[in-house]
């Protein structure tokens, strides 16, 4: 099943599986690299039906990193490098588009974060400024212009994020949303901004480009959102007309762990950081702050299994895919593709391993130092660094 091509709305991928859209950290000052292009292009030649670039910011506004891709119309030939690569191996190219909210850094994008409401966030550090009616409608447009600049740059589809605690997330979350107007309150007050987000969404796409979303299954912390009212945001999605959901879960800046499980390796994380204050601090207090949240294959599958039951639009999983056997299980399960990160950043080629049987699971062990690195640096697996 894994093999056969399947359908998103207006493209075929040539088989199930999906590089995730995980952070690369291969963007310097905001722009595209040769880097990220040769990254990109050696999954497609490995396999895969559709890889996606991460975390592209709609707004230089939305930017939490100096290495985030920042989508613009001045990098389009650059982008066009990137897919024109990708398609010269038959697979599918999909970009990430989003916003950081409060997660976005004052020294990165020079001003003040913006955010649901009014709250300090601590990841960041920062102390968001609430966003205006004018700030929400204009924010949503620009989620459309990033989608028909993607479009001009030859991808095929675009996975809007909604998750991880991210500005739509944010906007969706009673604990990062404590509006009083009609974006806060009720359910329905907090989907409305991401509504709005994909109207704009769904109406620059038009019948060209596939329209994915990414978003939570849960928060992954007590004040968060919990499973029953994200199955009625995915319905919401659904009744709107998107092509596919990427299901995840998790809060960066309240349960990063629950996103990618495992451990943090602290030590990995302070050695990169470039502020030696900030690196003390994460020695010193990163258990504390970024606590263990144990790690097992296929880890989100039970609550992907509820929003399988209540859906029938396609549904994309991720979370602790290592092997055919993960993969077949995910698959037999109903759902439509898989998306992908650990064992794509240790073999580019996993997919096409998998295809010749030259193995069956992933030789990732997990040990996140991949994560670690991403935030300062592009990622890298450290078993192919020792390896050379």
């Amino acid at each position: 099943m894994l093999f056969s091509p399947i359908p998103f709305g207006p493209i075929t991928l040539r088989n199930r599986s999906i590089r995730a859209a995980a952070f690369e950290g291969m963007c310097f000052n905001h722009n595209v690299s040769d880097q990220l292009i040769q990254y990109h292009e050696a999954v497609a030649a490995g396999g895969v039906g559709m890889t996606t670039v991460a975390y592209a910011a709609v707004t230089k506004s939305g930017l939490s990193f100096p290495h985030q891709l920042w989508l613009r119309e001045e990098i389009v030939p650059e982008l066009r490098k990137l897919t024109d690569a990708v398609h010269s191996h038959n697979a599918k190219a999909s970009i990430q588009i989003g916003h950081c909210g409060n997660m976005a850094k004052h020294e990165v994008i020079g001003e003040r974060p913006i955010a649901p409401s009014a709250r300090i966030n601590m990841y960041a550090p920062s102390f968001p400024r609430a966003m205006t009616k004018q700030d929400i409608v204009a924010m949503a447009k620009s989620f459309g212009d990033a989608v028909r600049i993607a479009q001009n740059a030859g991808f095929d589809a675009v996975e809007v994020h909604a998750g991880h605690g991210y500005l739509i997330s944010q906007f969706l979350s009673p604990a990062t949303n404590k509006r009083k107007d009609e974006f806060g309150g009720s359910l329905t007050n907090r989907m409305r901004f991401m509504q709005l987000v994909m109207e704009e969404v769904l109406n620059a796409a038009g019948t060209k480009t596939a329209v994915l979303v990414k978003m939570n299954m849960r928060d992954g912390f007590a004040a968060g959102m919990d499973i029953d009212e994200l199955l009625e945001v995915a319905k919401t999605l659904e009744y709107m007309g998107v092509h596919g959901i990427v299901l995840s879960g998790g809060f960066v800046s309240r349960a990063p762990m629950y996103v990618m499980r495992g451990a943090m390796p602290i030590g990995t994380l302070a050695e990169h950081m470039d502020n030696p204050l900030m690196s003390l601090f994460v020695r010193l207090f990163g258990k504390m702050l970024v606590p263990d949240v144990p790690f097992k294959e296929n880890y989100f599958l039970e609550d992907a299994k509820r929003f399988r039951k209540a859906l029938k639009m396609p549904l994309i999983y991720v979370g602790g895919i290592l092997s055919k056997a993960n993969i077949d299980e995910v698959l037999n399960e109903g759902f439509e593709g898989v998306a992908i990160a650990r064992a794509l950043i240790r073999n580019p080629d996993f997919i096409n391993q998998l295809l010749e049987e030259k193995l069956k699971q992933s030789s990732c062990d997990t040990c996140n130092y991949c994560i670690a690195v991403m935030y300062n640096g592009a990622f890298s697996c450290i078993q192919n660094s020792n390896e050379k």
